[in-house]
């Protein structure tokens, strides 16, 4: 399988994954804490496209013309969208604590994962200096990983 196949997969797995959630009432929060969360998640989300810019959003991966972005919230995450994601995710599975929702969380983040890798992969590729970045930078949580 190609990286921008697995890439694609990931994409499909998590969105489905995120479309039971949804439909199954356990994505968003419902207390304080995961509300914060959620909603800290999404200006993060929002400051991480906005970073980016027009560039693009593809299901596949597909390293984007411009040079790589190193600033705004991709100074402290490599993948800050899919950490929003992931943040405002496992929120909702917080605050809807299940094994069925933590399963299905669980598929969703291995989709999430395989597709940073397919990026990260194709990335370098197109951006040989991204591993000295990725080398200093997380790729979904500050400091740890």
């Amino acid at each position: 399988m190609t990286w921008k196949r697995a890439s694609f997969f990931g994409f499909v797995v998590a969105v489905l994954c995120l479309l039971w959630l949804f439909f199954d009432r356990a994505v968003f929060g419902s207390g304080p804490v995961t509300i914060a969360i959620q909603l800290a998640a999404v200006a993060l989300m929002v400051w991480a496209r906005v970073t980016f810019g027009r560039r693009s959003f593809h299901a596949v991966a597909n390293p984007t013309e411009g040079g790589l972005v190193t600033n705004g919230p991709y100074r402290y995450l490599r993948h800050p969208i899919y950490a929003a994601a992931l943040y405002f995710l496992w929120a909702g599975i917080a605050a809807h604590l299940s094994l069925a929702h933590v399963i299905v969380a669980l598929v969703a983040t291995a989709g999430l994962a395989v597709r940073m890798l397919a990026e990260e992969t194709l990335i370098v590729g197109e951006y040989p200096e991204y591993a000295g970045y990725a080398a200093r930078t997380r790729r979904v949580v500050p400091f740890v990983f």
